[in-house]
C-alpha cells in the first residue's frame, strides 16, 4: 500500500485517535446521564453495591467522569486519564461479570446479557489505548511537549 509523501507513521496515530475518541465517547454517554437521571444511579449503587450514596454524589461522579472523558478525547495525562478510564470502566465489567458469564441467556424470547459482552470489548479498548500510550503522537499531550521543545514524542 502506498504511503503518504513525507509521513509514514500517520495510520498507527489516527488509529490510536480515533480509539481515545470512541472509548471516550461511551464513556461520556453514561457520565452525562449520571447528571440527568442521577436517582438512576442512587438505585444502581443501592442495588449492585449495597451503597446509598445519596442525592448528590451522581452529580459529582459525573462531573468528574466527564473532566476524565474530555482529558481522554484530547490525550491530555494520557497516563493517568487512560488508566482513569480502564478502572472506571472495570468497575462496571466487575460489577456486570455474571452475565458475562451467561451471554446466551435468553428471557422472555429475548437474549438477556448480550449487550454485556460490549463491555469486555470496551475494557479491551481501554487496556490497548493505555497499553500504546506513548505512541499516540496526536494527543494533546505529545503537542504541548512538542511547543515546549521538550525531547520525544511520549
Amino acid at each position: 500500500m502506498m504511503q503518504p509523501a513525507g509521513n509514514s507513521d500517520w495510520r498507527e496515530p489516527l488509529a490510536l485517535l480515533i480509539l481515545r475518541c470512541g472509548l471516550a465517547w461511551f464513556l461520556f454517554v453514561w457520565a452525562v446521564n449520571k447528571i440527568l437521571a442521577p436517582g438512576q444511579y442512587v438505585k444502581i449503587w443501592g442495588f449492585f453495591h449495597g451503597v446509598d450514596i445519596g442525592a448528590n454524589m451522581p452529580y459529582i461522579m459525573g462531573a468528574a467522569q466527564i473532566v476524565i472523558c474530555l482529558a481522554i478525547a484530547v490525550g491530555f495525562w494520557r497516563v493517568v486519564s487512560y488508566g482513569l478510564g480502564f478502572l472506571m470502566h472495570g468497575v462496571t465489567v466487575a460489577v456486570i461479570f455474571p452475565s458475562l458469564m451467561a451471554p446466551f441467556v435468553i428471557k422472555n424470547g429475548f437474549p438477556s446479557n448480550r449487550n454485556q459482552a460490549i463491555a469486555l470489548a470496551v475494557l479491551a479498548g481501554f487496556a490497548a489505548l493505555w497499553l500504546l500510550r506513548e505512541r499516540d503522537t496526536w494527543s494533546l499531550d505529545c503537542w504541548l511537549r512538542r511547543r515546549r521543545g521538550d525531547a520525544g514524542t511520549g
